[in-house]
């Protein structure tokens, strides 16, 4: 990548077989199978200053009993990123709840937000990139042996989010180079060919898998980079390989989930919240993109020339229970944040899988309430039971949308269900849902205001 991170410095910094059968698309008799996903968990070290220079110290290997020694045992409140507490209560659930997953899936942050900040204030506010890059280092080798630990021997798909980063705005090259090794061991497990991971991951932070097993290949895309106008070469690259990495799948006879951190479409929380943008009668004059105008349209054009190859198409980013149709039959899931950063309980899915079209039938929600602080995550809904709806989910969530506007019921329980339960801080109003709503359906600018106007 011919981009440095000085380009962006102006940037403001038991087995599952549930819901299965009936409308929405004849799905896969009771042929099914369990994916458990998780993201965004923001892992923050410098929750308690006291041990900051031992973890300086110590070899991510001797992070744990460090961590142990706190006297900080409460799990992080909302408006926090992950501590330890909070890391060991999600991954206790995650292992608690793999079933029969074949693999599992990380949709990406594993780094807090603004990490190169706090490491230069907790480090007496001495500005030491090289020091502040091997803290990092270590950070990503603590987190994801801690989940390599959770989830025993199964491989761990993943794509980094754009807090995966030393500048803390993308995955750049150095930190592509220096992580590249531990993805590898901690994470794939090998799913995927040595040379061939480093060699597309080191250039641009993408790679495909094969998942033992199955006949499936998972693509991890690096769509942080589509939100920069100055990534172009970079993502016309990127572009030209998920074409032939399509091209292969779709010649071998193997089916592909697209795995991304941040979606298409517009950030609704800053289009919602932006000063002056919402009239009184929900009408906006402009929306806030996730993504540089064309990205999106280069994407759905490549997707066009392979209808049916891909079957499930995952991100986050946005840390909220939600989805978006990306094109008539391609829907987008995206997984809720282990992190309460954003005033959301910490959440993630189970996916039921039909086997025979690796296509998902459902998904269970799991949550940890952080008004009452239970012992663990528990199981919050499933979409099946929740809404009423079954069958292929591509179907049900695109029929869904248009629902959403005439059900009084099930829009309430949307609007509800977006924070994983912590309706205290969740600002969808009356006025604003029409942000909300058209944020499902509509991934280009105008067409989303459009929407909303007309609400």
């Amino acid at each position: 990548m011919k981009y440095s991170a000085g380009a962006f410095g102006a940037v403001s910094l038991s087995s599952l077989n549930f819901g299965c059968g009936g409308g929405g698309g004849e799905a896969d008799s009771v042929d099914t199978f369990p994916v458990l996903v998780f993201s965004d968990i923001h892992f923050n070290p410098f929750y308690d200053p006291l041990i900051f220079a031992a973890l300086d110290a110590a070899p991510a290997s001797d992070w744990a009993g460090i961590f142990q020694t706190s006297s900080v045992k409460a799990p992080s409140a909302w408006a926090a990123d992950t501590n330890y507490p909070s890391l060991v209560l999600a991954l206790a659930s995650v292992s608690q709840n793999l079933g029969k997953s074949p693999f599992v899936i990380y949709t990406g942050d594993l780094l807090g937000h603004l990490f190169p900040v706090l490491f230069r204030q907790y480090n007496g506010g001495v500005q030491n990139e090289a020091a502040m890059k091997v803290f990092a280092d270590k950070t990503v080798a603590f987190v994801t042996a801690q989940i390599r630990a959770a989830v025993g021997n199964l491989p761990v798909m993943f794509v980094l989010g754009n807090a995966d980063s030393y500048v803390g705005l993308l995955p750049e090259p150095s930190f592509l180079a220096n992580t590249a090794e531990l993805f590898y061991t901690n994470f794939l497990n090998g799913s995927v060919d040595h040379q061939a991971f480093l060699g597309s991951f080191t250039q641009g932070g993408y790679y495909a898998a094969q998942p033992p097993g199955i006949n499936l290949t998972v693509i991890g895309l690096n769509t942080v980079l589509f939100g920069y106008a100055q990534t172009e070469s970079e993502v016309q690259a990127e572009l030209k390989w998920l074409d032939s990495s399509l091209a292969s799948a779709q010649a071998a006879g193997r089916k592909v989930w697209l795995l991304m951190h941040v979606p298409p479409g517009a950030v609704l929380g800053a289009t919602a919240t932006a000063a002056g943008n919402v009239a009184s009668d929900g009408h906006i004059t402009t929306a806030t993109m996730m993504w540089t105008p064309g990205r999106y349209e280069s994407l759905m054009a490549i997707l066009a020339s392979y209808p049916g190859l891909v079957t499930m198409t995952l991100a986050a980013h946005t840390h909220m229970d939600e989805y978006r149709v990306l094109s008539p039959g391609n829907v987008l899931e995206v997984t809720p944040a282990i992190s309460p950063k954003f005033g959301n309980n910490p959440a993630f899915k189970v996916f039921s899988i039909a086997g025979e079209s690796l296509r998902p039938i459902d998904y269970r929600v799991f949550n940890y309430d952080l008004a009452s602080m239970p012992g663990q995550f528990n199981s919050y809904y499933s979409f099946s039971s929740a809404y009423s709806m079954q069958g292929f989910l591509d179907v049900t969530l695109s029929e869904l949308r248009p629902i959403l506007v005439t059900n009084g019921a099930k829009q309430a329980l949307y609007r509800g269900l977006y924070y994983s339960g912590n309706n205290a801080s969740n600002p969808i109003t009356n006025t604003n849902w029409p942000i909300y709503w058209s944020g499902i359906g509509k991934m280009v600018p105008q067409e989303f205001i459009d929407s909303v106007n007309s609400y």
